[in-house]
């Protein structure tokens, strides 16, 4: 089974439809017990870091995904879900993130209007072309994805670079270490390429 966690995030509803849509048994919970005990594990969201990471505080949830993490077991973060996973955010300085990545969330330096909304190509890495779920995922070496966000991954380590897409310069998009796994775009509203990923997530054994 698949845990989607339920943090309080917006876009829980659809991302449980997409697992759905690829034949995948997920379940939405906000029981910390219910997380350590997934198979697999999908951190969602939408909005600000800091009411975000004060939430999973709260809840015990960011302990559970931390034992989860740390058990070797495929944990998958969506967009906030994704910085969350980070050691901290410029979004919110002064509060951790929960470390299951190394590296910052840094806000859009560029002449292009921020947020970065709209569909944008996607090219794996010499990493990311290795791994398997991705590989299989991609079928190439790039797709398209659907972003909305004003912050993104940064001073990511070249082994942890998956994917790289463009908005004024480079920036990672995909970006794992072992069993973690994190997108800054929505893979539940990126059609039938984000489908695909989220089927290998379903099927992926680290």
């Amino acid at each position: 089974m698949i845990a989607v966690v339920d943090y309080g995030a917006s876009n829980v509803k659809s991302v449980l439809r997409a697992f759905q849509a690829v034949g995948a048994v997920a379940e939405l919970t906000d029981a910390p017990d219910a997380v350590r005990r997934a198979a697999r594990v999908v951190v969602p969201g939408v909005g600000h870091f800091a009411p975000a990471r004060r939430r999973l505080d709260e809840t015990g949830l960011g302990g559970a995904l931390d034992e989860v993490a740390r058990a070797g077991r495929p944990l998958l973060g969506i967009c906030l879900g994704l910085q969350l996973l980070f050691d901290e955010s410029e979004e919110a300085p002064g509060i951790p993130g929960l470390g299951l990545l190394a590296g910052r969330v840094s806000r859009f330096r560029t002449s292009l209007p921020v947020p970065h909304v709209g569909w944008a190509r996607v090219r794996l890495t010499g990493p990311g072309k290795a791994h398997r779920a991705l590989a299989r995922a991609f079928g190439g070496d790039a797709a398209f994805f659907y972003h909305v966000h004003s912050y993104h991954p940064d001073r990511v380590a070249p082994e942890g670079d998956l994917a790289e897409a463009e908005y004024g310069a480079p920036f990672p998009t995909i970006v794992g270490r072992d069993n973690v796994l994190g997108v800054q775009f929505h893979p539940e509203k990126s059609q039938a390429a984000g489908l695909a990923l989220l089927r290998e997530f379903a099927a992926w054994s680290p």
